[in-house]
C-alpha cells in the first residue's frame, strides 16, 4: 500500500491548525528568535489564506495565563472563532476534534507552542486516536530550549510525523509558477516574510523587470553632487 506521506501537500488534501500562539507561551520560547517565530507563523497563515486551506486556531487559558493570540495572526482570519481549552493537549478538547473532522482532510499541518508539550501531545494523540497524518512546521513552532524543540521533533519524526518549514509548505501548495491565480499573492508573502529570498524577488522585479517600487510612496533620489 502506498505511504500517504509520499503525497505532496496540496490545497485540496490538507488542513492547518495553530496551537497556542499567545504571548505567555512565546515568552518561554528559546529555540528560535521570537520575532522570527512570529514572522514565520504569520507567513504560514497568509499562505493558508491564499490557498483557502481550512484553518483552526486554538488557545489555552487565555484570560488566566497565556494572553491573547498574536493580533497579526488574527488579522489574517478576521472574525474566526478561537477554540479555547484548559488542556495542554488540544486533542483533549472536543471542539478541536469536531473542527478537524468537519474539514474532512486527514493531513494536518501544525504550528504551535511549545513544541515539546502542546505540539507533541496533539500530534501523537491525533495520529493514534484520530488516524491523522501530521506535518509539523518546525520553524513556525518553538520550544523552551533548542534541545526541547529538537528532541521533541526527533521523537515525533520517529513515529511518523513529517517535519516541514513554512516556506516549504507555501511553495508546495503553489507547486507550479504557471498557477497564475495565486502567483502574485504568493510573491507578496515571499517579499514580505522570506528574508533574503524576498529581497531577491524585489530586486528582480524592480531592477530586472522594471516593475514599480513596492513602497506605498516611491522614493525620489537626489542626484549626486561632488563636494567642492
Amino acid at each position: 500500500m502506498t505511504d500517504a506521506r509520499l503525497q505532496l501537500l496540496t490545497p485540496a488534501n490538507c488542513q492547518l491548525i495553530f496551537i497556542d500562539h499567545q504571548p505567555q507561551m512565546a515568552f518561554g520560547v528559546q529555540s528560535i528568535d521570537r520575532q522570527v517565530l512570529k514572522n514565520n507563523t504569520v507567513a504560514l497563515a497568509k499562505a493558508a489564506k491564499i490557498f483557502d486551506i481550512p484553518t483552526t486556531i486554538t488557545t489555552v487559558e487565555t484570560e488566566s495565563f497565556s494572553g491573547y493570540t498574536y493580533p497579526e495572526l488574527l488579522d489574517v482570519f478576521p472574525g474566526k472563532k478561537l477554540l479555547e481549552r484548559t488542556s495542554m493537549n488540544s486533542w483533549d478538547d472536543q471542539k478541536v476534534r469536531y473542527a478537524l473532522a468537519a474539514n474532512k482532510r486527514k493531513k494536518v499541518v501544525v504550528s504551535g507552542l511549545w513544541t515539546e508539550v502542546c505540539n507533541n501531545s496533539f500530534a501523537l494523540s491525533a495520529m493514534l486516536e484520530g488516524g491523522y497524518e501530521i506535518y509539523m512546521v518546525a520553524d513556525a513552532s518553538g520550544g523552551t530550549s533548542k534541545e526541547a524543540h529538537d528532541y521533541s521533533m526527533q521523537r515525533m519524526v520517529q513515529v511518523g510525523v513529517v517535519p516541514v518549514t513554512w516556506q516549504q509548505v507555501l511553495l508546495e501548495w503553489q507547486r507550479d509558477w504557471a498557477h497564475k491565480r495565486t502567483y502574485d499573492a504568493v510573491m507578496a508573502v515571499v517579499r514580505e516574510h522570506s528574508g533574503a529570498y524576498g529581497m531577491g524577488v524585489d530586486y528582480a522585479y524592480t531592477m530586472v523587470h522594471k516593475a514599480s517600487q513596492r513602497a506605498i510612496k516611491p522614493f525620489v533620489a537626489l542626484p549626486p553632487i561632488a563636494a567642492a
